[in-house]
């Protein structure tokens, strides 16, 4: 027997927990209607307007871009994730997203388009499985709520036009959920293996984000799948193999390879993978350290404000991710109550249960992160929050129709997320003034209507109510399609291929700056609309972590560029002289104009001198941070060494490794000047034993041999010089020879 609130009629008796049920009787076939596949399709093409419209002129991440670019260059680099060809230094990450857009640049030739094809691709794909799971359970009036909840998400459209790893994250967690799903309703392993693939493909994509909705995945196959208990604690053992197996593989080989045939592993401590996993990538992410910034110290790196249950909701990262999360837990809430006592298999609960410890297994995770927080973290609540919105919204709405006295909750909700859009849209001064009012006229008019034709029936009474619950959810999503919108168009406070966000600048606090744009570094300016920002943030930042103030195109110390923000007009897409020269695959890195920041940077005429004497070197140049060699790397096309890796604290260049290197001949260039601090390239005696020794036995370069407008005695150097070409300027950096007849 069911109530007017049930879900849905329940075919299941109510069977012992060990039991299974006998199958469920055939139903009727789930008929589409009309509507449901043009709504899809229109919802997937304007995701693919959002993710795509002038992706050519967007910023992206210059480390991930040489690392794919080196990719092309030796299958060795594809393989191990290397920064540069030669494979001295891997980026902090595993490889497989990488691997991904290095294939498709393979195929179609290195360039934006060939590099994000597949990464938009898998943007949409994630769309596309939100709503075939929820269609499952809910139907279909759901399942294209949650897609358009998915596609407007704003921090989703920010990352999706980037190319850091996230959006390919995104997409193999909610297939591993997905496919978990089916294989509690369905009974079979093939899809709870399928499941496990996924989630090792995630871990090797970003290591143990992948693995943030495990828990949940594992405890509702657990409990309500329909195999018997033995069976399915069998079945988990059997997946628990996949899983190790398809995470595992790639440390495992790389491990095999001896140190000496390998590259360093960036982000570890000692070269190797699996320091990389249980530290930088790991446990430090949670409690700050290894490499991570906080460490109980305020935590997050920075980025998105002090480590609280609040933060998702602060002004870093309100406006990126919170608009729907209040609707969310009422839905879920809600939806779970109206479950009641429903038998343990039970697919409607499940199906809550799992996007529901989604969204709060991410949620804490990333409110509580004392490591580094990047807001474009935040991406992956997006699906659990898509999968609640329509799934629940849809559950509340019939018992809101059904039962009065649920006839105040679903209201309740759609006022709740009203005002808090409006909150939002007014921390963002003097954009869209008009927007937050009309958002509480039109939600206002469409409770009204709700409860007015409550109960819905035949004629007007039912279209005026249809018409009502349209109103309500645009004006829902109308705050987060606006700041969506922001991206592509350039009508907010901008991206940098970094640090991507959405919407306008809102004034936030620390490294986050506020809720769009790059965000400001301290003591830097929010602004409103288009305003412009000090500083600029980069993916993984250094541990102490800043980069160094400077233009809001994210320059560094000496004019050399971090490759975020607007380049300036005449300028290529990362931020560079649209003349550099052999700029690979028309993507310019940060050639022309770059000066010794971060102890590394060259003009455009230091290349061509680099390249013309490079007398057959594996690499072009050797410099203290993989932010400067990235730049180096798409100016010049060149293999280019980071010594000491992204956050400093790499020690991949050893003396010996270095002495080794140069008698070789496979290295005779190196810069010297602006470390960045906390790490090897920031004085610590294996910098300091490095750097004594080249400026020892190297021969500096002087600027006078390959510039025209030489200024200084030395490449780079940006102060005052002593008779050896070592600058004195804590800034200045200073570009070395080496041969084999220097090393003793």
């Amino acid at each position: 027997m069911t109530s007017a609130t049930d879900p849905h009629p329940h075919t299941d008796t109510a069977a012992s927990a060990d039991r299974p049920p006998p199958a469920p009787t055939a139903a009727t076939p789930d008929k589409a209607p009309r509507w449901s596949l043009p709504a899809l399709l229109a919802i997937l093409a304007l995701a693919a307007v959002l993710y795509s419209w002038n992706l050519a002129g967007s910023s992206l991440n210059s480390f991930y871009s040489a690392a794919v670019l080196s990719g092309t260059q030796s299958w060795k680099a594809w393989f191990f994730g290397s920064l540069d060809a030669g494979n001295f230094l891997t980026v902090d990450k595993p490889p497989f997203a990488l691997m991904v857009m290095g294939l498709s640049c393979r195929l179609f030739g290195f360039g934006t388009w060939q590099m994000m094809l597949p990464m938009i691709l898998t943007a949409l794909g994630t769309i596309w499985i939100v709503h075939a799971s929820v269609r499952r359970v809910w139907g279909h009036v759901a399942a294209t709520a949650a897609a358009l909840v998915l596609a407007l998400t704003p921090i989703t459209v920010a990352i999706n036009r980037d190319n850091n790893p996230d959006t390919l994250l995104v997409f193999l967690m909610a297939a591993g959920a997905a496919l978990a799903l089916r294989a509690t309703r369905d009974g079979r392993l093939l899809p709870l293996l399928g499941s496990a693939a996924c989630f090792g493909l995630a871990f090797n994509t970003k290591m143990l984000q992948g693995y943030i909705p495990l828990p949940v995945v594992f405890a509702v196959y657990l409990y309500a799948a329909r195999p018997k208990l033995v069976k399915r604690i069998t079945n988990l053992l059997l997946a628990g193999v996949v899983l190790a197996v398809s995470s595992f593989w790639w440390a495992a080989a790389v491990s095999l390879v001896p140190a000496d045939d390998r590259p360093y592993i960036g982000g570890s401590t000692d070269g190797s993978a699996w320091n990389l996993i249980m530290g930088y990538n790991g446990l430090g992410r949670i409690f700050g350290g290894e490499g991570n910034g906080g460490g109980g110290g305020g935590g997050g790196g920075g980025f998105s404000g002090t480590a609280g249950l609040g933060r998702l909701f602060n002004d870093v990262l309100g406006g990126q991710i919170s608009w729907l999360i209040p609707f969310a837990a009422i839905a879920l809430a809600g939806g779970l109550v109206l479950c009641g006592r429903a038998p343990r298999t039970d697919m409607t609960r499940a199906a809550l249960v799992m996007w529901g410890g989604w969204t709060g297994l991410h949620y804490l995770t990333f409110a509580m992160a004392e490591g580094t927080m990047h807001p474009y973290y935040t991406t992956a609540l997006a699906p659990g929050i898509a999968a609640l919105c329509g799934g629940g919204g849809v559950m509340l709405l019939r018992a809101f129709r059904a039962d009065r006295r649920w006839a105040w909750v679903l209201p309740l909700g759609l006022a709740v997320t009203a005002v808090w859009a409006a909150v939002l849209l007014r921390r963002a001064s003097g954009w869209n003034t008009w927007l937050w009012p009309a958002i509480l006229v039109v939600m206002a008019l469409a409770i009204t209507g709700l409860l007015v034709f409550r109960s819905g029936g035949n004629g007007n009474r039912a279209r005026l109510l249809a018409a009502s619950l349209a109103a309500a959810v645009v004006a829902s999503v109308a705050g987060p399609a606006a700041y969506a919108w922001s991206v592509p168009s350039g009508s907010g406070g901008g991206m940098g291929g970094t640090n991507p966000t959405a919407g306008p600048s809102t004034g936030g606090g620390g490294f986050g700056g506020g809720g769009g744009g790059r965000g400001g570094m301290p003591g830097g300016t929010g602004g409103g609309p288009g305003g412009t920002r000090q500083g600029g943030q980069n993916a993984e930042a250094p541990s102490g972590g800043q980069m160094m103030p400077g233009g809001g195109n994210g320059e560094l110390p000496g004019g050399g560029q971090t490759g975020g923000g607007t380049p300036p007009e005449g300028t290529g897409e990362n931020g560079t002289s649209g003349d550099t020269q052999n700029g690979p695959g028309g993507m310019t890195g940060g050639g022309g104009g770059m000066g010794g920041g971060m102890g590394g940077g060259a003009s455009g005429e230091l290349i061509s001198y680099l390249k013309k004497h490079q007398d057959g070197a594996t690499w072009l140049l050797a410099v203290s941070s993989s932010q400067s060699a990235a730049q180096l790397i798409m100016s010049s096309g060149e293999p280019v060494i980071s010594m000491w890796g992204w956050s400093g604290s790499d020690q991949a260049m050893t003396l010996a490794k270095l002495k080794e290197l140069v008698k070789a001949g496979r290295l005779h260039y190196i810069q010297l000047g602006g470390g960045m601090g906390g790490g090897p390239g920031g004085g610590s005696s294996l910098s300091t034993e490095v750097t004594e020794w080249v400026e020892k036995n190297g021969t500096a370069v002087k600027e006078s041999e390959y510039s025209s407008n030489s200024t200084s005695s030395t490449s780079g150097s940006s102060g005052s010089s002593d008779s050896s070409g070592s600058s004195n300027s804590s800034n200045s950096s200073t570009v070395y020879r080496l041969d084999a007849s220097d090393v003793g």
